[in-house]
């Protein structure tokens, strides 16, 4: 199946058969990527008695299971600002949030840097040095910047990030990041990326921040455009339909580029669920 739509007045089209599933399909026990000590997730058959069982395996008529998950530390996830609201003032949904699905993404590959103590006392890294240790693995705006340069004679605009770390390898959808201090982004670059006009990020780490940060959270306050006054969280600019999709794993087969990305979640009236986001080649 083709579709074809226009962007900027330049017709194209994308093949609906052939899609690119950059999301990691989640499994019951610890086969998956895991951070911030999440519980493996748990798939249980229901048993009602002697009378049923939610298993053909076991004699019953279907399967019928109850699966426990956790949408931050299990897999591939998308959440919205809610992630960092107070909820019981005002309940903030990623189903409330994303209300598109069709969007144009650039893919880019990124090798993260790591950062040395002279790096640290570098004033232009004043913000990295509040939360950064010598030796902490960081994706840098500069980098980012670097290939937004280049991309300057494409004249197509996109509204969706994807950063994929590299090297890149299929350890990743099985990887235990909890206490290991993965990847991260330099502070800056949620700001910057919103000023960009970047309204989807995804990247295949646990974390755009780092794992421990001491609270700041500063690249998810930046995306979100979440302000501090008088010490407290101003949602007054948030950008309330922005999104963040994590623990994504695109293979090398996938080249860097624009795609059409089709960003799929369930409807769960919750800060974070598991996503599937999906991607199409341009033609």
């Amino acid at each position: 199946m083709n579709i074809h739509f226009t962007l900027d007045t330049v017709t194209y089209s994308a093949d609906l058969s052939n899609p690119l599933d950059i999301s990691i399909p989640l499994q019951e026990g610890s086969q998956n990527p895991n951070c911030y000590y999440a519980e493996n997730p748990s798939f249980q058959t229901i048993r009602f008695g002697e009378t049923f069982v939610g298993s053909v395996a076991e004699g019953g008529a279907c399967n019928y299971q109850k699966v426990t998950i956790t949408p931050h530390g299990n897999g591939t996830h998308t959440e919205c600002y809610g992630h960092l609201n107070n909820q019981e003032k005002n309940l903030v949904t990623i189903h409330q949030s994303l209300k598109k699905f069709w969007f144009v993404a650039r893919l880019i590959s990124i090798i993260p840097t790591k950062i040395t103590e002279e790096d640290l006392n570098n004033e232009s890294f004043q913000d990295l040095k509040e939360i950064a240790a010598a030796g902490d693995e960081v994706i840098l705006q500069k980098d980012i910047e670097e290939i937004f340069n280049r991309l300057d004679n494409d004249s197509l605009s996109f509204e969706a990030l994807i950063i994929r770390t590299l090297p890149n390898d299929t350890s990743k959808k099985a990887k235990q990041y909890s206490g290991t201090n993965p990847p991260y982004l330099e502070p800056s670059i949620g700001a910057f990326l919103a000023k960009e006009n970047i309204n989807h990020l995804l990247l295949d780490l646990p974390s755009v921040d780092r794992e421990s940060d001491k609270g700041k959270l500063s690249v998810h306050k930046g995306f979100w455009n979440i302000l501090e006054k008088d010490g407290a969280k101003d949602f007054s600019k948030v950008r309330k339909s922005a999104t963040i999709t994590e623990l994504v794993f695109v293979d090398n087969a996938i080249q860097d580029g624009v795609y059409l990305l089709n960003l799929q979640i369930p409807s769960l009236e919750i800060d974070a669920t598991p996503s599937k986001p999906v991607l199409y080649k341009m033609l």
